[in-house]
């Protein structure tokens, strides 16, 4: 992968990130600063550590998924993309929400699975390591706090939305990497 499509891998995985935060944001009586950079921080630290160990883990079993790299990479982006369109289609509300230490592992552990998919991917590309870790982890740490304080001012917005572009540019991505 270039720079350029990192960067939009970047923004399509920190869609999960900034959709919890943004429900954070709208469901949190204040507007603490605190919870949204420990937000922020917890996604970002994830989203950026999950490629590495998903671009190590690749390179154990290199041998065996080489020869199959551009369709697993279709396969990996095509599902991940399907996947934030059906969850955004399917959400009925926002549930109460408690921001503890539990719950901040969580979150960071649950939106960042899909990046280490993503690692597996940028090590079949040759992608750039320092740079994707790097630019993903960045890149959800901003997202995250920008979801925070767009849910806290716009409490009508809906976060659907973001989830199905974040869906539709993982599968440009998996249709890209065909060709």
């Amino acid at each position: 992968m270039n720079y350029s499509e990192i960067i939009l891998l970047a923004i399509a995985l920190s869609i999960d990130a900034c959709v919890v935060s943004f429900s954070y944001g709208l469901c949190l009586e204040m507007r603490h600063k605190r919870s949204a950079f420990a937000l922020a921080l917890t996604t970002g630290f994830f989203q950026g550590f999950m490629p590495l160990l998903g671009y190590f883990f690749t390179n154990i079993v290199k041998s065996y998924v080489a020869p199959y790299g551009k369709w697993i990479v279709f396969l990996i982006f095509m599902y991940l993309g399907l996947t934030f369109i059906f969850e955004a289609a399917n959400k009925s509300e926002i549930q109460k929400l408690c921001l503890n230490m539990k719950s901040l592992l969580l979150i960071g552990i649950a939106t960042s699975i899909d990046a280490f998919s993503a690692g597996i991917s940028l090590s079949l590309t040759s992608s750039p390591l320092k740079f994707s870790i790097i630019t993903i982890g960045a890149v959800t740490f901003i997202n995250s706090l920008a979801g925070y304080y767009l849910g806290h001012k716009l409490k009508i917005f809906k976060s659907n939305f973001l989830e199905i572009m974040g869906g539709v540019i993982l599968i440009g991505l998996a249709v890209k990497n065909l060709f």
